[in-house]
């Protein structure tokens, strides 16, 4: 995992580690070691192993993150030799570890109706002129809404529909005309049954969108709008909350973390819990890869996509198609990039990552569906 001078790697957990307030505020567990199958199901039964968000996969270590602004301290222990650390430590922090364990182990609760014992596939509708993938390919509604329907044939559990373009460098677009640009894809994909999501920043549009049809929200800007949280909660509308350093026009110039997985957890957690001081907590988290990393912060990400289970809420990755992928290739253009996408959704999947969005619906159903019978052998027929 790519690390920056401040964070150090240890053997051992240290004993009376100097926090800057309450432990939980400098403190993640990151799941390890993991299995899944009949392996998962025999350790868990025996005590050595701990499952991930109640379902197939386990895991029987994990890296403990201690921040305080010194530093970054990362120690990796298995869970015996966690339980023995613990003994010997204070109350808050006793207590602070055993909460970020049991919010990692806890089954999740349904999303936008979407039960989480299966992976689950997010289809992605760009109704606009300039996104990095496939801009312009459905700017007319007609086509857009075609492509929604293809994509729940396939298989896509949510069709989520976008109107502005967050790709690096891209400008703003005026909130109306977000809003013209996804409104009738919105209402016609919803009048054929098709469960919707909606890519936004805005409050004005999110509130329109769901009047329209639209059963969550995604947010690249993880409701930074003033009036988002508070439209969120009150429609109590599923939102997936998105970390991003910046803005889109300037997010890839020169992006810095002193541990970017920790830094990103940090933030998502915040944003979960400012959405449950709301009395709403229907939230999922994204890394956000690409936004606002570069290319050794989103590794670090992927490597680290498990800690996001410590927030206690689904993990959705959004990695089809990325820059990334043709940097570590051969510079392969946007459409041309499945099997990395796939590639990285399979290292995502392996540590219990319960939500993928994607361009290529199909092909991705196909990959989830053989990692979901790998991970249950008995399944296989």
């Amino acid at each position: 995992m790519s690390a920056g001078p401040g964070v150090e790697w240890r053997p051992e957990l240290p004993r009376g580690f100097a926090f800057d307030g309450a432990p939980d505020d400098g403190l993640a567990v990151q799941p390890a070691g993991f299995l899944a199958g009949a392996e998962a199901e025999a350790a868990v039964a025996s005590g050595a192993a701990r499952p991930v968000a109640g379902g197939p996969v386990a895991f029987t270590a994990c890296v403990v993150v201690l921040a305080n602004r010194r530093g970054v301290l990362r120690c990796f222990a298995g869970l015996a030799a966690l339980e023995a650390w613990l003994a010997g430590e204070d109350a808050a922090l006793r207590a602070a570890v055993s909460r970020r364990l049991e919010l990692i182990s806890g089954a999740r609760a349904p999303f936008a109706g979407l039960a989480l014992d299966r992976p689950r596939v997010i289809g992605v509708v760009n109704v606009t002129p300039d996104s990095f993938s496939d801009g312009g390919d459905r700017l007319d509604p007609r086509i857009a809404v075609a492509a929604g329907l293809d994509m729940a044939a396939a298989g896509a559990d949510l069709v989520e529909v976008g109107g502005e373009s967050t790709r690096p460098g891209a400008r703003p677009v005026p909130p109306a005309v977000e809003a013209a640009r996804i409104l009738p894809v919105v209402e016609a994909l919803a009048g054929r049954g098709v469960r919707v999501s909606v890519d936004t920043r805005r409050a004005a549009v999110m509130e329109a969108a769901l009047g329209a049809g639209a059963a969550a929200v995604n947010d690249v800007g993880a409701l930074a709008d003033p009036d988002a949280l508070a439209a969120v909660a009150a429609a109590r509308c599923p939102a997936v909350l998105m970390h991003m350093r910046g803005a889109p026009a300037t997010m890839q110039d020169a992006p810095t973390y002193l541990d970017a997985a920790w830094e990103v957890f940090r933030f998502l957690d915040r944003r979960v819990r400012a959405l449950e001081a709301r009395g709403h907590a229907a939230a999922a988290v994204d890394p956000g890869i690409g936004f606002g990393k570069d290319d050794r912060h989103n590794a670090a990400l992927l490597a680290g996509i498990g800690l996001l289970h410590a927030t206690g809420r689904p993990v959705v990755l959004g990695a089809s198609r990325k820059g990334f992928i043709a940097r570590a290739s051969r510079g392969e253009p946007p459409k041309a990039r499945l099997a990395g996408s796939i590639a990285a959704l399979a290292a995502a999947a392996l540590q219990g990552v319960q939500m993928f969005r994607v361009h290529d619906v199909a092909e991705t159903g196909q990959a989830l569906s053989v990692l979901s019978r790998l991970a249950r052998p008995g399944a296989i027929r």
